[in-house]
């Protein structure tokens, strides 16, 4: 009984300091001087319409960069705590139970629209909503529902650590080219910054956004695959 009142003074006084938070909350009517910055220079500096992007990938860029450790290591860490050690594997004896029709009719409907999908955020995210992060998740997801459809598929684990391994040196080999031929690490202005909108512009920045996804697309897949084992 303790225990219950304790927990819902707890629940009671987080509800109490949200709903502060949130009747206390006012949209701002002007921007500040540095967020009026980023919006008024990035399309003009970088030559990409995606504000977001631009920031995410350019200016913050090193950033970026720990994300995409973070995600090395994470997927490193699940692999590493999931991995079965002899014994397991001798006295295991799993029962993997086929997927529902629903399952598997829905996977080959939705698997080709997924993939593609998820290749277009990533190759559109200096012109629209989207980029590398968004774009890996959304192919990963893809990954999800193949395993869900087909619980005995084996995913190609070499070719995702190579995959995932290049695209993170790339990556950096282009960060480090900003260095050299432009005005710091991930300036994509060492490449021509083409017509502005159209696909083939932006600099180095759709390069960099392919880049991270696939480096995410192929950590998050191999990390779902550790989760499954």
């Amino acid at each position: 009984m303790r225990r219950k009142i304790v927990n819902a003074l707890a629940v009671l006084l987080l509800g109490a300091v949200f709903a502060t938070i949130a009747l206390a909350y006012q949209e701002r009517q002007f921007l500040r001087p540095l967020a009026e910055f980023y919006v008024t220079q990035t399309p003009t500096m970088l030559g990409l319409p995606n504000i977001v992007t631009g920031i995410l990938i350019t200016w913050r860029g090193f950033d970026t960069l720990g994300e995409v450790a973070v995600l090395f290591m994470v997927a490193a860490s699940v692999g590493l705590l999931l991995r079965e050690t002899g014994e397991t594997q001798t006295h295991s004896n799993p029962q993997t139970r086929p997927a529902g029709e629903i399952v598997t009719s829905g996977a080959a409907t939705l698997l080709p629209p997924i993939f593609l999908f998820g290749a277009y955020v990533i190759a559109n995210g200096h012109l629209s909503a989207g980029g590398g992060f968004q774009g890996g998740a959304i192919v990963a997801s893809g990954v999800v529902l193949l395993l869900l459809a087909r619980p005995r598929a084996e995913l190609p684990l070499g070719f995702l650590a190579i995959t995932e391994s290049l695209a993170g040196v790339f990556y950096v080999l282009l960060g480090i080219a900003g260095i050299v031929f432009a005005g710091g690490f991930l300036d994509s202005r060492f490449l021509p910054a083409g017509q502005f909108g159209a696909f083939i512009s932006a600099g180095a920045i759709p390069a960099i956004s392919i880049l991270l996804g696939i480096k995410v697309g192929a950590e998050l897949s191999v990390v779902v695959d550790r989760f499954r084992r």
